[in-house]
C-alpha cells in the first residue's frame, strides 16, 4: 500500500507534463485540418462554373498560325472548368504563387533547435524573397513546440529538486520575442505584397478589358479581319503574358475574350491547307491531354490526379481550335475523362467527411467517458490511480482517432481537454494534501521517536513500562508516511522500546523466583482465612487482622496470577468481615446496655451526654458514607485499577453503615433506659 502510494505522489508532481504532451498532440489535428474541398459535378450538357481560389491565372486563348488570307477559322475550343482545392482557407495575404493549383511542395528543411528557426526567420523577414504562408506557419509550429518542450523540462527540473508548483515562474524567453518581433516583420511584408498584388490585378484587368475592346472592334469590320490578324496575333500574345485579374471578374471576362476571338476566326479567310495544318497540330495535341486525362483514372493519389488534371485543363484551354466536326468528339471524350477524375475526387472526399462524422461521434463518447470518470468520488489514493491509467487509456485511443469535421475538431478537443484538465487537477491536489499529511504524521512519529529514546536508559521499570506502552499506543494512532521514512522511523522507535524492555526484562530475571514463593505464601493465608471463616471463634477478628498484615506484607506475585489471587483473597475477606462485623455489633451493643444501669446511676445528665455523643457520632458517620457514595461515581469500573478501588470502598462504605446502626441501636437503648427511670 505503501509503495503505491508513494509512486501515486510521485506521478503526481508529472502529470501536468503528461497530460501537456496528449494536449500538444491533438493541438496539432486542429492546426492541420485541411479545408474542405468543393465538388461539382460537371454535366455533359453544360460547362460547369469555375470554383477559383482567390487567386487564379486566367487560361489564354492558344494562338493560331492560320496565314492571313484563312477564310474560315474554327471556334476556340472550350475546356472543362476546374474545381480549384486549397489545402487550406484562402486568406486575404495570401500571394498568388502560393494558391496555384497542383503547385508541388519542396521537402521541408529539419530544425532541431530555436535558434536555426530564428535565422530563417530572420532571412525571410530581411531579404528579397517573398513570405511563403506554409513555411512560416511550419516555422512558427516548430518553434513553439520546442519553446513548450523547454518550458516543460525546466518545470520538471524545478519540481524534481522538490520546488513547489504554485512558485514556478516562466522566466522571459528572449528568442521568442525576437522571434515575434522578426513574425510582425514578415506579417507587415505579406500585407504589403498582397496590396501591391491586388493593384495589379486591377491594372491587369484594365488591360484585358481593353484587349477585348481591340478584338471586338476587329470583329465588327469583317472586310478588315485578314489585315488585322497581325494585330490579333500580337493581342494574343499580349493576352497570354498579363496573369492574374480579380477572381470575381475572372470567368466573365474570360468567356467573353473567348467569344471575340471564336468570331474573329470565323471572320478569317486563311487557306485551306494551313488551316487544316493548325487543326491537325491541335488535334493531335488535344488527344494527347485526353490519353493523360484518361491515364489518372488509373492514379492511386486521388489528390494528385486532380491537380494534374487542373494542369491538363490549362494546356488544354492553350491550345487552338480543331476541326469543326471533331470538336464535340475531342471535347466531350477531354470531359469525359475529366468527370471519372472529378468523381473521384468528390467521392474522397465525401468518405473523408464521412470517416470525420464517424471520428467526431467515437471521440465525443470519449469525452462523455473522461467526464463519468472525473464525477466519481475517489476515496483514496488506489481510486485515483486506478481511474488515472482508464483515462490514460482514453487518451491513447483518442490519439488514434482521426479529424472529426473542421467545425467541430476544436470543440470537441477543448471538451475533451477541459474533462482531462479537471481530473488531473483535482488528482494533483489530492496528493497535494495527501504528501501535507505525510509530513505532519512524520513530525507526530518523530517526536514519539525522541521520547522514546529519552526513556530507553530509564531504571524506574514501572513508571518508564507504562509510559512507553502508552507511546506505542498513540503510534498506532497517527496515520501513514512515505514507506522508506516509515520504516526509519518505525525502526529507530521499536530499537528504543527494546532497548528498555530487555533492560527490564534482565533486571527482573531474578525476582521471578521470588515472584512464585510469594504467590505460595499468599495462597497459604487465603486457607487460613477460610478456616477462621468456618470456625468464627471469640478471637477471629484478632486473627483476620493478623492474617491481612502477614498477606499485605508479602511482595509481588507473578503478573498472570495477580488477578485470580486477587479475587479469591478479597473473596473470603469479604465473607469474614460480613459474619465479624455483625456478631461484634452485637456484643457491643450487649455491653453498651449492662453499662447503662451503671451510667444511670451517675444521674441524668450523664446518660444525656452520652446520647448526645452517640448523635454527633452518627452524623458524622452519615456525612462520611455520603462522601463515600459521591466518590464512588467518579471511578472508572472498566479499567482493573477503578474496579478494584470500588470494591475496596465499598467495603469501607459497608462497614460504616454497620457502624452507623450500631450507634443507632445506642441511642434507642438510652432512650428506653430514660422512660423506665421516669416511670
Amino acid at each position: 500500500m505503501m509503495d503505491s502510494l508513494e509512486n501515486a505522489l510521485e506521478q503526481a508532481q508529472t502529470e501536468e507534463t503528461k497530460v501537456e504532451e496528449v494536449v500538444n498532440e491533438a493541438a496539432s489535428e486542429v492546426e492541420n485540418v485541411p479545408a474542405e474541398e468543393p465538388q461539382k459535378e460537371e454535366t455533359a450538357t453544360q460547362e460547369p462554373t469555375v470554383e477559383a481560389p482567390a487567386e487564379v491565372e486566367e487560361a489564354p486563348v492558344a494562338e493560331t498560325e492560320a496565314p492571313a488570307e484563312e477564310a474560315e477559322a474554327p471556334v476556340v475550343e472550350e475546356t472543362v472548368a476546374e474545381a480549384s482545392v486549397e489545402e487550406e482557407p484562402a486568406k486575404e495575404e495570401e500571394v498568388a504563387a502560393e494558391e496555384e493549383a497542383g503547385q508541388d511542395e519542396e521537402p521541408k528543411k529539419v530544425y532541431k533547435t530555436k535558434h536555426e528557426i530564428l535565422e530563417r526567420v530572420k532571412e525571410i523577414a530581411h531579404g528579397d524573397e517573398n513570405p511563403v504562408k506554409e513555411e512560416v506557419d511550419h516555422l512558427k509550429t516548430l518553434f513553439y513546440k520546442l519553446h513548450i518542450a523547454e518550458r516543460d523540462a525546466k518545470q520538471k527540473e524545478y519540481l524534481d529538486a522538490g520546488g513547489d508548483p504554485e512558485k514556478f515562474v516562466v522566466l522571459p524567453d528572449e528568442e521568442e520575442e525576437a522571434f515575434k518581433a522578426e513574425m510582425g516583420i514578415i506579417k507587415e511584408k505579406r500585407a504589403k505584397l498582397f496590396m501591391e498584388q491586388e493593384a495589379e490585378k486591377q491594372e491587369n484587368l484594365k488591360r484585358k478589358l481593353n484587349i477585348i475592346e481591340q478584338i471586338k472592334t476587329m470583329v465588327t469590320s469583317p472586310e478588315e479581319a485578314n489585315k488585322s490578324y497581325q494585330d490579333f496575333k500580337k493581342l494574343q500574345a499580349e493576352w497570354k503574358e498579363i496573369k492574374a485579374v480579380p477572381a470575381e471578374k475572372a470567368n466573365e471576362l474570360w468567356r467573353n475574350y473567348q467569344l471575340y476571338v471564336e468570331q474573329f476566326y470565323d471572320l478569317l479567310k486563311l487557306n485551306s491547307e494551313a488551316r487544316e495544318y493548325d487543326f491537325r497540330k491541335n488535334l493531335e495535341l488535344k488527344t494527347r491531354l485526353c490519353e493523360a486525362a484518361e491515364k489518372l483514372a488509373e492514379e492511386n493519389d486521388v489528390i494528385s490526379a486532380f491537380h494534374q488534371l487542373q494542369k491538363l485543363h490549362q494546356e488544354y484551354r492553350e491550345i487552338g481550335p480543331v476541326a469543326k466536326e471533331q470538336r464535340e468528339e475531342i471535347w466531350t471524350r477531354f470531359k469525359a475523362a475529366s468527370t471519372v477524375v472529378n468523381k473521384r475526387h468528390q467521392q474522397h472526399f465525401e468518405s473523408l467527411r464521412a470517416k470525420e462524422e464517424d471520428n467526431l461521434v467515437r471521440k465525443t463518447a470519449l469525452c462523455e467517458k473522461v467526464e463519468a470518470i472525473a464525477q466519481q468520488e475517489n476515496k483514496g489514493a488506489g481510486d485515483w490511480e486506478k481511474r488515472t491509467r482508464e483515462i490514460m487509456e482514453i487518451q491513447a485511443e483518442w490519439k488514434t482517432i482521426g479529424f472529426a469535421p473542421q467545425k467541430m475538431n476544436v470543440k470537441i478537443f477543448e471538451r475533451f481537454r477541459a474533462a482531462c484538465d479537471d481530473f488531473f487537477g483535482r488528482k494533483a491536489q489530492f496528493f497535494k494534501d495527501l504528501k501535507s499529511r505525510f509530513a505532519e504524521n512524520a513530525e507526530k512519529k518523530r517526536a514519539l521517536v525522541m521520547q522514546a529514546q529519552a526513556l530507553q536508559d530509564s531504571t524506574d521499570w514501572k513508571s518508564t513500562s507504562d509510559k512507553l506502552i502508552a507511546l506505542q499506543k498513540e503510534w498506532k494512532t497517527i496515520g501513514m508516511v512515505p514507506k522508506k521514512l516509515g520504516d526509519q522511523l518505525w525502526n529507530d522507535f521499536l530499537t528504543a522500546c527494546n532497548k528498555f524492555f530487555e533492560a527490564r526484562n534482565a533486571a527482573n530475571a531474578g525476582t521471578r523466583s521470588e515472584e512464585h514463593a510469594n504467590l505460595a505464601k499468599k495462597r497459604d493465608i487465603i486457607a487460613q482465612l477460610k478456616a477462621v471463616a468456618e470456625e468464627a471463634g471469640a478471637n477471629a477478628q484478632e486473627a483476620v487482622q493478623k492474617l491481612v498484615d502477614d498477606y499485605q506484607s508479602i511482595g509481588h506475585v507473578p503478573y498472570k496470577e495477580k488477578d485470580k489471587l486477587y479475587k479469591e483473597y478479597h473473596a473470603v475477606l469479604d465473607k469474614l468481615y460480613k459474619d465479624l462485623n455483625i456478631s461484634t455489633a452485637r456484643r457491643r451493643l450487649d455491653s453498651f446496655k449492662n453499662n447503662l444501669k451503671d451510667m444511670a446511676k451517675r444521674g441524668e445528665d450523664a446518660l444525656d451526654n452520652e446520647r448526645a455523643r452517640l448523635f454527633r457520632q452518627y452524623e458524622n458517620l452519615k456525612q462520611e458514607i455520603q462522601t463515600y457514595e459521591n466518590n464512588l461515581g467518579f471511578l472508572n469500573a472498566s479499567s482493573k485499577k477503578g474496579s478494584s478501588l470500588i470494591d475496596e470502598m465499598n467495603r469501607k462504605v459497608q462497614k460504616l453503615k454497620d457502624d452507623m446502626n450500631l450507634v443507632r441501636e445506642k441511642i434507642k437503648a438510652i432512650d428506653a433506659e430514660n422512660r423506665e427511670q421516669e416511670s
